[in-house]
């Protein structure tokens, strides 16, 4: 029988649940495993009483590469879109204030993960891209969380060229909540903050913040999963997949 190393470290300590990504054979990409272990992390933490926050870590140099493509493939191409909403959900809808602690890069689907965080700190060494246009994709079911709390010329702007951004653009777009000199200094700051408030008060008060977020799940989650499964399935987004895998420009470059 064997046996699986985890893909996410959990701990519970001083009131605070930490998820940290630990995937580094795929630059902690969001494969079904991953997806499954980090939800059910999740759920363990929401039914913790003595639970008051959640920290969403990760270890290396890679907070998130976005979805595993080498999953990317299967007889039902909606599997991996509606997995991806799954988990964004799973955060928006714990009670427990969910923060990203990010100090690494950050590209495609992991942007969604921190945009679907309540708050979000980035270290120095964090690097953002939506790099789905590059594939001959798009951030479809990421927007969900991301376009009710990004600036819409920014979101136009990395949604179209892919360029890579720093922490300090990503706090003034409104993906991260602050872009910090020591991530660990500022993740310390908001927690102790949050151990002076009830669960009471912090499940409504999330409730609130979150309103726009959830909105754009209801209203939006079919026509998006629907729109990943169509490019995801494309002749175009197989050969930017093939293109990335292989390390080559994909044929379009000029």
């Amino acid at each position: 029988m064997t046996t699986h190393a985890p893909l996410v470290r959990t701990t519970t300590a001083d009131a605070v649940a930490t998820l940290e990504l630990d995937s580094p054979h795929n630059r902690n990409a969001l494969s079904t495993r991953l997806m499954a272990e980090l939800t059910a992390g999740l759920a363990d933490a929401a039914a913790d009483p003595e639970v008051r926050a959640v920290v969403l870590g990760h270890t290396g140099r890679v907070f998130c590469a976005g979805a595993d493509l080498s999953e990317a493939t299967g007889d039902d191409p909606t599997v991996g879109p509606r997995g991806l909403v799954a988990l964004q959900r799973a955060v928006v809808d714990c009670p427990k204030p969910v923060i990203a602690l990010v100090d690494g890069h950050v590209r495609a689907g992991g942007l969604g993960l921190v945009g679907a965080c309540d708050l979000a700190v980035a270290g120095p060494d964090s690097t953002f891209a939506f790099t789905e246009s590059r594939l001959g994709l798009a951030p479809a079911v990421i927007s969900l969380p991301l376009r009710p709390k990004l600036d819409p010329r920014a979101a136009a702007r990395y949604y179209l060229t892919g360029e890579t951004f720093d922490s300090a653009e990503a706090a003034r777009i409104g993906l991260v909540t602050e872009a910090a000199d020591d991530a660990a200094a500022g993740l310390r700051t908001l927690l102790d903050a949050i151990r002076l408030c009830s669960p009471q008060g912090l499940a409504e008060s999330k409730l609130l913040a979150n309103a726009d977020v959830r909105e754009s799940f209801d209203r939006h989650t079919e026509e998006l999963v629907a729109l990943s499964a169509k490019l995801f399935g494309s002749e175009e987004a197989q050969e930017g997949m093939r293109a990335f895998l292989a390390k080559r420009p994909a044929r379009w470059v000029r």
